[in-house]
């Protein structure tokens, strides 16, 4: 047996090291849909526990919204299950279709594919149109699926420092001489919630002869003036090459991306993005929700704007409690604690006064950088937000952090 005690032993001993690090990562079972008040089983093998989910990315509560949901049965009844294929066998519908031209409109684009899931997309999208002869500059804070992508692209790979756009300008300086140069960045990083500088992308790429890429997935259905994302927001609508984004969060909740912009390029990713031809289509059921999901959005913003007044009502009360934050405006606040431990215990005190919020530490993040990563939907009522609130002040003044600077919380629990 290739599973000897000898490799065995070595697992156990990483896993032990990591529990004793106190950063051992154990999952919470939810029993419930997904909403502001979750019931959930932690530890595993205890009585259920309700509280108030302040980690989701139901931005915009829609994950179990009554119409989604009928929308998601008539497209069971309508279209089956799944479709056992790929798209360009036997796996594409005339919904695929469908939702190809609501997410183009949407979107401000030419052309758009979808694919199973975001990750999906960014992994597939680079290698389907470059080569050895291009380059890829990233923002050096891009998702994780970006960076998964990019390892699968021949072409060079070079970064800049998170949005410096002087370094991204010497960087397409030093790679003028590229046949295809992609600049590459979130929209809304995940991780601090704060927006690229996509105007000032924008036109550097217009000067250096170079495509923009961003994947929008912590944006589309809510950043912006009508949630068409951070190019709607930074003023650069239409403007961008190439859009990732995802159905998982915002729209919907359930599962399915898509690659969006240049019709050559979305037309590559038909022919030859390896995830696009070797999985199995987004199945209809899930197909059918997110075309609810736009036809929602298009009545009203009333989620958008409901969610952008919650985030920044979130903001200032923790602000007040004396908490460090993440600068920034969207409904990702992330509050710092530096210390991985630390977030770890935070996050279960949190639980117990009926918070479920994660904390987040390396390798998710930069070792020194662990948070508990908040993140606030339209599902929230007020109520909810005044309970999270005083749970963070409780726990906060636990662990003697409330009005400590940086510095003196490094100086308490180090890094």
């Amino acid at each position: 047996m290739g599973y000897s005690g000898h490799i065995k032993g070595i697992l156990q001993r990483e896993l032990s090291a990591i529990e004793q690090a106190g950063i051992f990562k154990k999952e919470r079972f939810i029993h419930s849909v997904q909403s502001a008040d979750i019931e959930v089983e932690f530890p595993a093998g205890s009585s259920l526990k309700r509280v108030i989910n302040m980690c989701s990315n139901n931005y915009l509560g829609l994950s179990s919204h009554p119409e989604v949901i009928e929308a998601a049965h008539r497209g069971l009844d309508h279209r089956g299950y799944g479709m056992s294929s790929v798209r360009f066998i036997c796996g594409t519908q005339d919904i695929h279709r469908e939702l190809e031209q609501k997410v183009t409109e949407f979107l401000g684009t030419e052309d758009t594919v979808l694919f199973p899931s975001c990750m999906d997309a960014n992994t597939g999208v680079f290698e389907a149109f470059m080569t050895a002869e291009d380059v890829m500059i990233s923002d050096r804070l891009v998702h994780a699926s970006i960076v998964d992508g990019m390892r699968l692209c021949p072409a060079i790979h070079d970064t800049f420092k998170h949005s410096n756009m002087e370094h991204l300008e010497s960087k397409l300086e030093l790679h003028s001489d590229k046949r295809i140069k992609v600049v590459i960045t979130d929209g809304v990083f995940s991780m601090d919630g704060d927006t690229a500088r996509l105007d000032e992308m924008v036109t550097l790429c217009e000067k250096y002869d170079a495509l923009l890429f961003v994947d929008e997935s912590h944006s589309s259905g809510f950043i912006g003036k009508t949630g068409r994302g951070t190019h709607e927001k930074c003023g650069v609508f239409g403007k961008i090459d190439i859009i990732t984004t995802t159905f998982g969060k915002a729209l919907g909740g359930a599962s399915g991306g898509c690659v969006s912009g240049r019709r050559e390029i979305v037309e590559m990713c038909r022919q030859k993005a390896r995830p696009y031809l070797f999985s199995n289509t987004m199945a209809p059921v899930v197909v059918s929700g997110v075309l609810k999901v736009f036809d929602i959005l298009s009545r009203s913003t009333e989620r958008r704007d409901k969610l952008e007044k919650n985030a920044a009502y979130w903001r200032k009360g923790l602000e007040e409690a004396g908490l460090i934050l993440q600068p920034g405006d969207t409904p990702i606040v992330p509050v710092m604690l530096f210390n991985a431990s630390l977030a770890q215990k935070f996050s279960i005190d949190l639980f117990g006064e009926g918070i479920y919020a994660i904390g987040f530490f390396f390798p998710v993040v930069a070792k020194g950088a662990a948070r508990i990563r908040t993140q606030i939907s339209a599902g929230h009522e007020t109520h909810h937000l005044d309970k999270a609130l005083e749970a963070f002040r409780k726990v906060g003044k636990k662990y003697d952090i409330l009005g400590k600077t940086k510095q003196e919380i490094i100086d308490q629990y180090g890094l």
